[in-house]
């Protein structure tokens, strides 16, 4: 059997196989950051397909600087908890576990309902264009260097936000510390250029994604699954690398997991290829020094890249993205041994909406999952 499709425990989670929903954009809540009945619709969907574990798309998490997108869901308020609960039950009664991402955009703001101003760690301004397909247009704003008291907000809209997410019903968390939003820009040596407590050498530079960790355990509390997504690469920047290689990775993997982590998701391009040139991956690095399981994402398409990527114990469970787009039943499908749809780019234009992949899918006939 194909060890993707085994059962694996997350903490107290019981998992019925290793293949999670990876996150992804949809910019498809209502104006206000509701959730809805299309999310609905869309979430259930990959838990109906197989997958025991979902993890949202970015959630944003307070009213001032966190969202970064509009049609971006949140946990910002009651409001927005209480939007999410039919969608977690619906994944529930599926079978599937769901974790919510929370997320603060920092620099790559591109649509914020609640203040034009941008925040960042440093008035530096991301490279290349906004993302059209989440409604981005021309350059990225610079942002303005975040007060003391911004930066408090900050970690305690994460906090309330886990909060929120809890009494929704939801799983877990995970804090979104990847692709260069606020998180990884703190850890970044090009984004952080303070010269208070919340900058400095790689090590003060996690400063910020520690303090958050603490505060939404505290939180939360101990029985509940809090995990943390990391890339290299940012979206502004796909070539990025880590100052320090392979001995600073090891210890930032480690600080971080054990600030009080249950998890962590590492997303490379390609999971499976080595983090600095040559050399181990980024998931085994995660793996070899964490301590805590590793959720691996990066160009797994088919069940024996997942399976590789296990039985080489770079990863304990795989996050499964554009493939599972394609082929909502994905974990299904690798048990059967049937087919995978091709992922195809038109199901995100010109908006990467829910409401797009649905036309799209009609007009070309491409169903989402296996026909019985």
């Amino acid at each position: 059997m194909n060890p993707v499709l085994a059962p694996f425990e997350l903490k107290h989670l019981r998992l019925r196989n290793r293949a999670v929903l990876a996150p992804m954009t949809r910019v498809s809540a209502e104006p206000e950051g509701h959730a809805n009945d299309l999310m609905l619709g869309y979430y259930s969907a990959f838990a109906k397909g197989g997958f025991s574990l979902l993890i949202s798309e970015g959630i944003y998490t307070d009213t001032e600087y966190s969202q970064g997108y509009f049609n971006q869901p949140g946990l910002a308020t009651e409001a927005h908890r209480d939007s999410w609960k039919l969608t977690v039950e619906a994944v529930h009664n599926a079978g599937a576990a769901f974790i919510a991402q929370l997320m603060h955009a920092g620099a790559q703001t591109q649509g914020n309902l609640h203040h034009a101003r941008r925040v960042a760690p440093s008035a530096v301004q991301p490279g290349s264009k906004q993302m059209s397909i989440y409604g981005g247009e021309g350059p990225y704003a610079v942002p303005a260097e975040m007060t003391e008291e911004e930066i408090q907000q900050a970690i305690a809209g994460f906090a309330q936000a886990a909060i929120h997410a809890r009494e929704a019903g939801f799983d877990g968390i995970e804090l979104h510390g990847a692709n260069g939003y606020l998180l990884h820009e703190f850890m970044s040596a090009e984004f952080n250029q303070r010269s208070d407590r919340w900058g400095g050498d790689f090590k003060a530079r996690l400063s910020l994604p520690l303090t958050v960790i603490r505060e939404v355990r505290k939180a939360v509390g101990e029985d509940f699954v809090l995990g943390l997504r990391l890339s290299q690469a940012m979206v502004t920047n796909s070539q990025l690398k880590w100052d320090g290689g392979v001995e600073e990775a090891k210890i930032r993997l480690a600080t971080l997991a054990n600030a009080g982590l249950d998890f962590l998701h590492i997303s490379e391009p390609d999971a499976s290829a080595p983090a600095f040139g040559e050399g181990p991956s980024l998931c085994a690095l995660a793996k070899g020094s964490a301590g805590v399981p590793v959720i691996g994402n990066g160009g797994i398409v088919t069940g024996e890249q997942a399976q590789a990527l296990i039985e080489g114990g770079e990863a304990d469970l795989v996050a499964i993205g554009k493939a599972a787009l394609a082929n909502h039943d994905w974990p299904l499908r690798v048990e059967r041994g049937a087919a995978m749809t091709p992922f195809d780019f038109g199901m995100l234009a010109p908006l990467a909406t829910v409401t797009n992949e649905l036309a799209w899918r009609q007009a070309n006939g491409r169903q989402a999952t296996l026909q019985p």
